[in-house]
C-alpha cells in the first residue's frame, strides 16, 4: 500500500520543470531544503476496504472513514488523520510546519494525502516524515456473521452525522427499502400467477 501511494506521487513529482523524460532531476542539488516544486497542488483523501476470505483489510490516508455496521452498533475501522492528533502534530512541526485553526499552514485541514505536493517539500525528510504523508494507516479485523454493511465516506459526511448516526439512518432506509421491494416483488409474482393460471384454464376449454 506504502509503495502504491508512493507510485502515485512519484508521478507527479516526475512533472516538476522537464520537458525530456531523460533529463536529470536537479532536486537533491538545489541550495536549501526545500524543492521549488511548481506542479499541481490539490491532493485527495484514500480509504479503501479489501475483503480477504473472512478478513477485511482497511487503508486509510486523510479524513475519510470506514465504518462497519455490525448488529447494529457502528465500529470506526479507520483514523480522521487531522492536524491536532499528537502523532500527526509532532510530525508536522518537526518537519517545519505549523498549525493555527486545526488547519496545517494555516490551509490544509487534513494531516494524510495524496497529492498536496506543497507540504511535502522537505528533500532532507523521507515521504513519512513530510509536513504530510500518504503514508495510509492499515487495519486488518476478522469479518463474522453479525456484520451488516461497510460504510466508505469523505469528510463531508462525517462532518454532519456520526458513526452511530449513519448506521441508523442506513438501516432505517434499508428496512423502508425492503419492504417496498418485497411488496413490489409479490405482486409481480401474483400477477403473473394470476396470468398463468387463466393461460392454461383457456387451453383446457
Amino acid at each position: 500500500m506504502n509503495k502504491f501511494s508512493g507510485m502515485i506521487e512519484g508521478l507527479i513529482w516526475s512533472l516538476r520543470g522537464s520537458d525530456s523524460k531523460n533529463a536529470e532531476d536537479d532536486w537533491a542539488l538545489e541550495e536549501g531544503p526545500h524543492s521549488d516544486f511548481d506542479g499541481p497542488t490539490c491532493g485527495s483523501t484514500a480509504c479503501v476496504a479489501l475483503v480477504r476470505n473472512n478478513q477485511l483489510v482497511v487503508a486509510n490516508a486523510g479524513d475519510s472513514r470506514c465504518v462497519i455496521s455490525r448488529a447494529g452498533q457502528a465500529y470506526n475501522l479507520s483514523r480522521d488523520h487531522k492536524p491536532e492528533l499528537v502523532a500527526e502534530r509532532e510530525r508536522i512541526l518537526k518537519a517545519g510546519g505549523f498549525i493555527r485553526m486545526g488547519r496545517i499552514n494555516g490551509s490544509l485541514n487534513l494531516a494524510r494525502a495524496i497529492g498536496d505536493m506543497e507540504f511535502k517539500q522537505n528533500k532532507f525528510l523521507p515521504p513519512e516524515k513530510q509536513i504530510v504523508t500518504s503514508n495510509p494507516d492499515i487495519n486488518v479485523v476478522e469479518l463474522c456473521n453479525e456484520d451488516d454493511f461497510l460504510v466508505l465516506a469523505c469528510d463531508g459526511i462525517w462532518d454532519c452525522m456520526s458513526s452511530q448516526q449513519l448506521v441508523d439512518f442506513i438501516h432505517e432506509h434499508i428496512h423502508t427499502v425492503s419492504a417496498k421491494l418485497f411488496s413490489y416483488l409479490n405482486n409481480v409474482l401474483r400477477r403473473r400467477l394470476r396470468c398463468t393460471f387463466v393461460k392454461y384454464s383457456l387451453c383446457k376449454l
